[in-house]
């Protein structure tokens, strides 16, 4: 099995043989494909879905090992996007290390199974059946991204008799915030609607009305575009232009073509939905070309890995980067008023967690350089303080039946993060706060004058 823990090294090879149903033979065989099309149309793969069944059952029992509690994990540990998965699987880390160096919870450990899925949907829906399958996997946790937790949602939904619930997506779109399939997932984060309306509008506070957006073309990026078409409504406007990329696009692309499209329609200041490679491409290609304008990301971005390829090897790297702003969803790890954050930056400290070492990776292992503090590893450690608190008040007999109890006594809880964390039957999202941040040198600050930042003269 695939846990935590180990040196520092090369992704190693899972021994996948001896399993009952692999990822690889998921996909080998189409059943990945499968479940990406509407459930009702499964009749004819029931042979495939009913052969899952002896590894699916008992849906009460003690789902953990005598010792652990296991939380299974599918997220970009490979591809483009990997910096994501990577920096929230080291933030969680951070906070479990410490909790399993003082007696674990209840007596338990907690440890990750790690499947990579490179922010692809088909791996991503294999790893979700192998991950419910495996009976020591007591809930999914940490996710990354809208493509592919939008079709893992309908193998929770087809699989509802497990009573397996996926904790705290790093995702704020819609899918598993709304029926049918918000039953079975928690949200920690605030949404993409609450990111896009609040650039939307501070922007057009500021006379900024002509708003376009630079999106990925997939579920991801129209969930974002559409936030920003509602906020923008809501002031009379319409989306003043818009250009796409494909999910997995890198730095070294061009984005000219993008550029000109929305230098057509005159924007005053651009929305980019997507991941950081693509998004630092389109930013740079902007400042080259003349568009200067505010280009906001929403949180996914992954705002440190963005900025860091904007930098990399340029003297003028300010002059890129001028005119960049980030919406958040956890507030600055420099804000060391906050407990959480205090906590955050002395365990990442202690611990340094490295990238996991353990993974198949989809891809070839690339190089990956690591950050002391991220919004993206902030998000993981919260993310890891909550389950934590969650699984502590589910007792010494922790049953999938009594996850959602447990959760919804979670009412006024302080998370150490200035707002108090509430859940409930109509309640799945515990944070409403958005934050918002600028470049300043290697890293991103609050921005606390948006007149005098980004104000038409």
């Amino acid at each position: 099995m695939n846990f935590t823990g180990g040196e520092r090294g090369g992704g190693a090879a899972r021994k996948d043989a001896a399993a009952p149903l692999t990822r690889r033979a998921l996909i080998g065989t189409g059943l990945a494909s499968l479940l990406g099309v509407p459930w009702a149309k499964l009749s004819a793969a029931a042979a495939p879905i009913t052969g899952l069944s002896p590894y699916l059952s008992h849906k009460s029992r003690l789902m953990s090992q005598n010792d652990e509690i296991v939380l299974g994990v599918s997220a970009a540990f490979s591809g483009p996007s990997r910096g994501l998965g990577t920096e929230l699987y080291r933030g969680a880390m951070a906070y479990f290390n410490q909790v399993n160096e003082n007696g674990g919870v209840n007596g338990r450990r907690i440890v990750m199974k790690l499947l990579d899925d490179g922010y692809q949907p088909d791996p991503c829906v294999a790893n979700t059946i192998e991950l419910i399958q495996d009976e020591t996997v007591f809930l999914l946790f940490n996710y990354v991204g809208t493509p592919t937790v939008t079709r893992a949602l309908p193998v929770l939904k087809k699989l509802r008799d497990q009573q397996v619930y996926l904790f705290f997506p790093f995702t704020g779109a819609e899918p598993q915030r709304e029926p049918p399939y918000g039953e079975f997932a928690f949200n920690l984060r605030a949404s993409y609607r609450q990111e896009t309306a609040g650039l939307v509008d501070n922007f057009v506070a500021l006379g900024r009305r002509r708003v376009a957006v630079f999106y990925q073309n997939d579920a991801y990026g129209r969930s974002g575009w559409a936030g920003v078409r509602e906020a923008l409504a809501r002031h009379g406007e319409t989306i003043a232009g818009e250009a796409t990329y494909m999910r997995g696009t890198q730095f070294s692309a061009s984005m000219r073509r993008q550029v000109e499209i929305l230098q057509a329609r005159a924007p005053d200041a651009v929305i980019c939905i997507g991941a950081y490679a693509a998004c630092a491409a389109f930013a740079r290609d902007a400042e080259d070309l003349g568009l200067h304008i505010p280009v906001a990301n929403v949180s996914f971005v992954g705002s440190e890995n963005l900025l860091a390829l904007m930098r990399e090897g340029r003297a003028d790297a300010d002059a890129h980067t001028r005119w960049l702003v980030n919406s958040q969803v956890v507030p600055s790890y420099e804000d060391t008023s906050l407990p959480a954050v205090r906590e955050y930056r002395e365990l990442m400290a202690r611990y340094d967690p490295p990238p996991p070492d353990n993974v198949e990776r989809i891809t070839p292992d690339e190089p990956y350089e690591t950050f002391p503090q991220s919004f993206v590893s902030l998000e993981g450690f919260v993310n890891a303080k909550l389950i934590t608190e969650i699984i502590r008040r589910m007792g010494d007999n922790p049953l999938r039946s009594g996850i959602e109890e447990a959760v919804f006594a979670v009412r006024n809880y302080d998370l150490g993060v200035g707002e108090r964390v509430r859940f409930g039957p109509d309640r799945r999202q515990g944070l409403q706060q958005v934050y918002y941040t600028v470049p300043e040198g290697d890293r991103f600050v609050p921005l606390d004058d948006w007149e005098a930042r980004f104000g038409i003269s």
